[in-house]
């Protein structure tokens, strides 16, 4: 089983996730795709996050009916701060048949050797790294230290291309909070969700310094 797992804090979960995930199951051909949200993202400890239980719900909502596309538990149900590199060290020994693809955004590739155990994260998955439609091709040479050229040439034919689409959960929280449409931005049933559970009516400040990303999606999935 080709398996992409495609991780972040989802809050919330808008199109543009979305679509990332379904350019990844086809050019990178995967059987499934996995949407992990983070419990506890190691860059946003501190901030006003929505709860987990809630960031999956809106998942579960965005995802239904798409057989190939799926919520996964994994961390949340681990709980505490969530790395990577637990996830995958969890998925494989769960099922060593699979083939674990990690789908990251281009500006995370500078980051990755500040996460956990950067070295052990490209032995365990495949980087599919997504790079916006008409961009130049990210600079894997940043991963020289933490992956050999095999990896590296490996991640370079895993590469996804991205249509334009600018999205962003932050500024979906803003706009709530400011009593603006998110209608478009997100699926209808996570807008109705989020007006329901009154959720982001206020804004609560992301002070975490941009930095290092350490969950699954790190900054392709804030």
């Amino acid at each position: 089983m080709r398996l992409g797992l495609f991780g972040g804090t989802f809050d919330p979960v808008h199109y543009g996730h979305l679509l990332l995930a379904e350019c990844a199951r086809e050019q990178c051909q995967l059987d499934e795709v996995w949407l992990v949200p983070a419990a506890v993202a190691p860059h946003k400890q501190g901030t006003g996050i929505a709860p987990v239980a809630q960031r999956i719900e809106m998942l579960e909502l965005a995802v239904g009916g798409q057989e190939s596309l799926r919520v996964s538990r994994v961390e949340a149900e681990r709980s505490g701060v969530s790395f990577t590199v637990d996830t995958l060290e969890q998925l494989a020994a769960e099922d060593p048949t699979r083939e674990l693809f990690l789908i990251v955004g281009a500006d995370t590739l500078e980051d990755l050797v500040n996460w956990r155990e950067p070295q052990r994260v490209c032995e365990l998955a495949t980087l599919a790294v997504a790079r916006r439609a008409g961009r130049p091709e990210p600079d894997f040479a940043c991963l020289a230290t933490i992956a050999s050229p095999e990896q590296i040439a490996q991640f370079r034919r895993h590469q996804i291309e991205m249509p334009e689409m600018a999205l962003a959960s932050r500024d979906l929280r803003r706009r709530v909070a400011a009593g603006e449409s998110i209608r478009f931005r997100t699926p209808r049933a996570v807008e109705e969700y989020i007006r329901a559970a009154g959720l982001y009516r206020q804004i609560v400040e992301d002070t975490a310094p941009a930095g290092p990303r350490y969950n699954c999606g790190g900054a392709t999935a804030e």
